[in-house]
C-alpha cells in the first residue's frame, strides 16, 4: 500500500466515513490513477474535468457513478492533499429528476403473499412497517425491538446517525413468530451458516422474487418498500416533519418529495379555479 492511499484511508477514518463509503472512494481514485498512469498527487483539476467526462462520454456511467467519483477525488484533494480548492471546483454531473416508485396498498398487501420465506417476509415487513432502508433493516439486532415502547431502534443509519422509528402491533406480532422459529441470538435475521446478518443483495432478491410472482409491474425494489411507507403515512394524514424524523432525513425537502407521488394528496388538493367558482358563489350569497 503506498503512503497515500494509506494517509487517505487515514483521514477516511478521521472523519468518521462509512465502511462501504471508504470502499467506494478508494475504487474510484484508484482507477483514475490508473488511467493515467500516475499517483493523484501529480494530476490537477483539469484531469480530474477530462477524466470525468470520459466516464460520462465513453463509459456511459450514470450521474450517481461520476458524482461518487467527484466526492472521493474532492476529499482527497482537499482533506488528504490539503489543495486549495474549494467545492466549486469540482463540477456534479445534474441527476435527472425521477420520482419514487410507489405501490398501492392493495398491491403491498399481495406482495407480501408472495413471500414465502419467514425470515424474508419480517425483514421485508421491517422495510415496510417501519420505513427501514435495506441496509438497516438487514444489520438489525434482537435487542433493537423495543416491545414496551413500541419502537425500533436504528444503529448508524445513513450519515452514521442513531435513530427510532415505529414498532407497529401487526409488526411485532410477525417478529415474535419469526423469533420463535428462528431463535436469532445476536443479529436479529442471521446470515445462514456464518456470524454475521443477512445481506442486502439476499433480501433484494427475495423482493424482486416476490414482486414478479404477485404480478407487480412496477419495478420494486427493497426500498419501494420505504417510499411506500412514506407515501401512505402521508395520505393518511401524518404530519411530513414527523414522516422526516421516521425516516431519518437530515432536509425537509428530501422527505417533501413524497407529496409529488401521493395520489390522495394531488387529487384531494382543490384546484384554484374551483376555488374561484366557491368565491364567487359566496359573494353572490352575501349580497
Amino acid at each position: 500500500m503506498t503512503p497515500l492511499r494509506q494517509r487517505f484511508i487515514e483521514d477516511m477514518l478521521l472523519h468518521g466515513l462509512a465502511p462501504s463509503t471508504q470502499l467506494s472512494y478508494v475504487h474510484y481514485v484508484a482507477a483514475f490513477a490508473k488511467f493515467y498512469n500516475t499517483s493523484p498527487e501529480h494530476l490537477d483539476l483539469e484531469d480530474i474535468r477530462q477524466y470525468e467526462l470520459y466516464l460520462l462520454n465513453e463509459r456511459k456511467l450514470s450521474p450517481e457513478s461520476i458524482n461518487s467519483f467527484v466526492s472521493a477525488v474532492q476529499f482527497l484533494y482537499q482533506h488528504t492533499l490539503e489543495a486549495p480548492w474549494g467545492k466549486e471546483c469540482f463540477p456534479r454531473v445534474r441527476r435527472p429528476h425521477k420520482l419514487p416508485v410507489v405501490l398501492s396498498a392493495e398491491e403491498v398487501d399481495r406482495f407480501f403473499q408472495h413471500v414465502p420465506n419467514l425470515r424474508y417476509r419480517a425483514a421485508l415487513m421491517v422495510c415496510y412497517g417501519s420505513g427501514l432502508r435495506v441496509s438497516e433493516a438487514v444489520s438489525l439486532k434482537v435487542s433493537d425491538i423495543d416491545s414496551q415502547r413500541m419502537l425500533l431502534r436504528v444503529r448508524q443509519g445513513k450519515g452514521r446517525k442513531d435513530r427510532y422509528t415505529m414498532l407497529s402491533p401487526r409488526l411485532l406480532a410477525v417478529l415474535r413468530s419469526y423469533y420463535r422459529a428462528a431463535r436469532p441470538k445476536d443479529y436479529l435475521f442471521p446470515s445462514w451458516g456464518s456470524s454475521g446478518h443477512l445481506t442486502s443483495g439476499a433480501l433484494g432478491g427475495a423482493c424482486t422474487l416476490a414482486a414478479r410472482q404477485a404480478g407487480i409491474t412496477k419495478r420494486t425494489t427493497v426500498h419501494t418498500l420505504r417510499h411506500s411507507f412514506a407515501t401512505h403515512l402521508l395520505e393518511n394524514g401524518t404530519d411530513t416533519r414527523v414522516i422526516q424524523v421516521l425516516l431519518g432525513h437530515s432536509r425537509i425537502e428530501t422527505t417533501a418529495r413524497y407529496t409529488q407521488v401521493s395520489a390522495r394528496v394531488v387529487a384531494g388538493t382543490p384546484s384554484p379555479l374551483d376555488l374561484l367558482r366557491r368565491r364567487r358563489s359566496q359573494t353572490k350569497t352575501g349580497k
